[in-house]
């Protein structure tokens, strides 16, 4: 195992739980379109930029995936977000990263605002070095494209970084960069996604994930 210098978190499912509020957020704005699903089918919306998950889970047009997703914030700021939590045991856990002086960065499809203001309300955000997230504008807002700046904000080599990130969509994006994923087996993907999409290995808890990046 390579010994990693800066070292990239996804948030959804991967620093937080946030599956309550977004799944919640997701059935609120299919309900206003006269549509419905169970929660557990909308998992696969913790994580993912929103449009495209409209799109592909539902075969929503670009212009009626952006107004889901303008009625999923409807609920979403005001209620959604607070029905979030840390993963139990994430602040020591970050903190013996620390310790051993890594560079840690969020890199985040959720809007930064979103982001910052979650890992604020529990203290954790003075353990990143950068929290990077999407902005207002679609374009630029792809995993690759958030991690990338994160990156360059870091000024991380390819080299000595790592993403760690609990969805196909945060391998994909860091093999585009040209660094490795480790997947996290307490988010959300369903059985063998993240072996199939190619992340370098999994964890199955922070204990796990802490020997991988300390190793």
């Amino acid at each position: 195992m390579l010994l990693y210098s800066c070292i990239f978190f996804d948030f959804d499912g991967t620093l937080y739980d946030t599956v309550e509020g977004i799944t919640k957020s997701v059935r609120y704005a299919l309900q206003k379109r006269g549509m419905d699903a169970e929660l557990s089918a909308l998992r696969c919306f913790a994580g993912p930029p929103l449009t495209d998950m409209f799109m592909e889970k539902f075969a929503f047009t670009l212009p009626e995936a952006e107004q889901a997703v303008r009625d999923f914030r409807e609920r979403y700021v005001p209620i959604g977000l607070y029905e979030s939590r840390a993963f139990p045991g994430m602040r020591a856990f970050l903190e013996a990263l620390r310790m051993e002086g890594k560079k840690l960065a969020v890199s985040t499809s959720k809007p930064q605002p979103l982001a910052q203001e979650l890992l604020r309300r529990e203290g954790l955000d003075g353990l990143f070095d950068c929290i990077c997230g999407a902005g207002d504008e679609g374009e630029g807002n792809a995993k690759w494209q958030v991690l990338q700046r994160a990156m360059t904000t870091l000024g991380a080599k390819p080299e000595s970084s790592v993403l760690v990130g609990d969805t196909k969509y945060d391998v994909a994006g860091a093999l585009r960069c040209g660094i490795p994923c480790i997947g996290v087996g307490y988010g959300y993907a369903v059985p063998g996604e993240l072996e199939q999409a190619g992340a370098l290995t999994v964890a199955q808890d922070l204990e796990e994930l802490k020997a991988l990046l300390l190793t």
